[in-house]
């Protein structure tokens, strides 16, 4: 664990000035032996933050639920389990907004609805929008300030109440699934079949920095995907190589992809 890795990790002066913030929050908690944790992270943001502090014990990420997208880094002392992050004083809240069932507001429009009341991204972990109902995760410090100010989005009306982590009700997305043969496990190949666009393309995309493997940009057309990872392309969504079943009689491997819809 060596502050002076933030200059080798970090893209770009964003990743410094972000790497540096979390260094901060998490090294106080570590050097005082207190509880520490920092705002909500994207897969990629965790992934710098994970390689920054490396194996150091009593990390952990957390976003509310299992499978959570945005999850806080969380620094946690020899006396408390990881269990103890979904207790009462957790430093995620769930909170559930209501509306009426014939209103579809979506991700999006709760999205900036929130951005609408002036709090940081950083705030707010993930959204997950269902009939009648969203199930949003954020930041214990902001939670009072949203059940005061947070009354809409878009011209849906809302009514906000806080729930335990437990009762958060997190729809399962929507898939299309695509089964398909390869002839190799290669990014561009994978992006091919999942996107269904030429292999020409994908490896366009990736090249361009269009793509990326569990949250993570990758520029390389021959990365090996491995069974599980989640492939994001910018501007047509995100697919999930769900099953990897062996190879057939003419040596192609056969695949399972989900493409989220």
């Amino acid at each position: 664990m060596n502050r002076e890795n933030i200059e080798k990790i970090a893209h770009n002066p964003e990743d410094k000035l972000l790497l540096a913030k979390l260094w901060d929050k998490i090294n106080h908690g570590i050097l005082r032996n207190i509880p520490a944790h920092t705002g909500f992270l994207s897969p990629r943001e965790l992934d710098m933050a994970r390689y920054l502090f490396g194996s150091e014990p009593g990390l952990y990420a957390f976003g509310g639920y299992p499978d959570a997208e945005r999850r806080m880094l969380c620094y946690l002392p020899e006396y408390l389990e990881e269990s103890s992050l979904m207790d009462e004083d957790s430093p995620v809240v769930c909170l559930r907004a209501t509306f009426y069932e014939g209103d579809t507001p979506t991700h999006r429009d709760f999205l900036g609805a929130l951005m609408g009341c002036g709090i940081a991204r950083e705030t707010v972990g993930d959204i997950c929008v269902g009939a009648g109902q969203c199930d949003f995760f954020v930041t214990e410090e902001i939670a009072p300030y949203l059940l005061q100010n947070f009354t809409g989005a878009g011209r849906t009306k809302l009514s906000l109440s806080v729930i335990s982590l437990a009762d958060a009700k997190i729809p399962e997305p929507e898939t299309k699934v695509i089964k398909d043969t390869l002839a190799s496990l290669r990014l561009d190949g994978v992006v091919s079949s999942g996107f269904r666009i030429s292999r020409g393309l994908a490896s366009q995309a990736i090249c361009a920095g269009k793509v990326a493997i569990d949250g993570l940009p990758c520029e390389k057309p021959d990365k090996q995907v491995i069974e599980g990872a989640k492939i994001s392309l910018r501007g047509s969504g995100k697919i999930k190589l769900e099953k990897v079943n062996g190879q057939t009689k003419k040596g192609r491997i056969s695949v399972e992809i989900h493409r989220y819809v």
